[in-house]
This record gives structure tokens, C-alpha cells and sequence, in this order.
């Protein structure tokens, strides 16, 4: 960690809301999540994002054109930042609309304190690396993630794929969301149907009876229509 970060988990720490931090439970392509406990053992995730010019160069696209973050460009730090306010504010939008989703905790800089999803043997797999009991219930819970997140939340996930569904008591749970994009976003509808191929390819290879690519994006715009 570098001394920023280090200042936010000793925030945290004098907050009240962590009392350690463990080990990291998963890494990704912004940055990595790692297991916290509060002074009571109560675990959380914690969430801290790279702050590497790479970093900077791919989650600046989906803050550009994103219209809560008007005039936040260039600047490779207030970049960083804004993208885990964006991550915050869209689980808790996704939340509010009845998506699952980890409850939001707290965030500051480049980290976010979030709910975790798993229990004491382990962090809830990747839906890529479970077996699903009911693959056709599941499938029909990770389409109204897309429906009702586009119809309700008005947000587009934007890389939704089995990688970024978690499996928890046989339930479907949506993460990392900092990309998800407001349903005004000029690029909303090609990342919406992106989503939709994404999730029908990877239900179609578990024999699942999957909706029409087409039927799936006029479902969601019908809530244009009716507004």
C-alpha cells in the first residue's frame, strides 16, 4: 500500500469500521479486495483500488461521458477517486431498486468498505466456478439484474459476465460495478446489449432456455417507452 492508502485504512481503523485487515480475497483489473474484520470479528471487504496510469487510461472512459462526474478529467488521481464514489453510488443505487448487490459501507479515496459476501470457509465463488442447482432460476435472477437495473436503477453494468456474478446460497449476486453507466450515458444501449450477449452466451452453454438477444434489450427499453 502506498502512504495514501495506508492514511484512508488508518482512518477507517479510527472510525470504528475495520479493526484488521487480512488477506486479499480477489484481484481484478482496477485493484484488488481484501478481507476486513471490525473490533468485533465482523467481516467486510475492502476494496482499494490501483492508481497506476494504466488504471487511469481504462476507467477514464466511463467517467468522461458519465454526467454525475461533469468535469473530472486529466487528472489521473481525482480520476481514481471519482471512480470509487461512482462504485459506491451505483451499488447503492442498484440496492435502493432491489438488485443484490454488497450494501455499500464507506468510502474515501481510493477505497471502498462494502459488505462481504461469503462465510467462514471462504469468499461466495464466481458463477463461472459454481455448480448451480437451479441454473434456470438463476439465469431468470441475473436477467432482471439487467432489466431492473436498466428500468429502475437506470444503470448499465457494462461488463457483466459470469465473472462478475457471485454465488451465495444458491443465489446470483452482482459486483464490481464501478464501470455500470447511467441509462443516459451515449454509450449505454451498446454496453446494455453487451451485457445481455455476455449472460445469454454463458447460460446457453449450461442448457439453459435463454431469452432472445433482441426480446431481452426491448424489455429493457420498454420502461423508455412507458415513461
Amino acid at each position: 500500500f502506498d502512504k495514501k492508502t495506508l492514511m484512508v485504512i488508518y482512518d477507517f481503523m479510527t472510525a470504528g469500521y475495520i479493526d484488521s485487515v487480512h488477506y486479499p480475497i480477489s484481484t481484478g483489473k482496477e485493484g484488488n479486495v481484501f478481507y476486513v474484520t471490525d473490533e468485533d470479528g465482523e467481516p467486510f471487504a475492502l476494496k482499494i483500488y490501483r492508481t497506476s496510469t494504466s488504471t487511469f487510461k481504462r476507467v477514464a472512459k466511463y467517467i468522461e461521458g458519465d454526467p454525475r462526474f461533469k468535469g473530472i478529467t486529466g487528472n489521473r488521481w481525482k480520476m481514481i477517486y471519482a471512480w470509487t464514489n461512482k462504485e459506491y453510488r451505483n451499488l447503492q443505487r442498484y440496492k435502493e431498486n432491489g438488485i443484490r448487490v454488497p450494501e455499500p459501507i464507506e468510502f474515501d479515496k481510493n477505497c471502498l468498505l462494502m459488505e462481504y459476501i461469503g462465510d467462514e470457509n471462504g469468499p461466495a465463488p464466481q458463477l463461472r466456478n459454481s455448480v448451480m442447482k437451479r441454473p434456470n432460476m438463476v439465469y431468470k435472477e441475473v436477467v432482471s439484474f439487467i432489466v431492473d437495473g436498466y428500468r429502475k436503477a437506470h444503470l448499465v453494468h457494462g461488463d457483466l459476465s459470469e465473472y462478475n456474478i457471485l454465488m451465495f446460497k444458491d443465489k446470483p449476486v452482482l459486483i464490481d460495478c464501478g464501470q455500470a453507466l447511467t441509462a443516459d450515458h451515449f454509450n449505454a444501449k451498446e454496453f446494455l446489449m453487451r451485457d445481455i450477449s455476455n449472460v445469454n452466451r454463458f447460460f446457453k452453454c449450461r442448457d439453459v432456455d435463454i431469452i432472445d438477444n433482441d426480446e431481452l434489450l426491448q424489455r429493457c427499453l420498454k420502461g423508455e417507452n412507458d415513461e
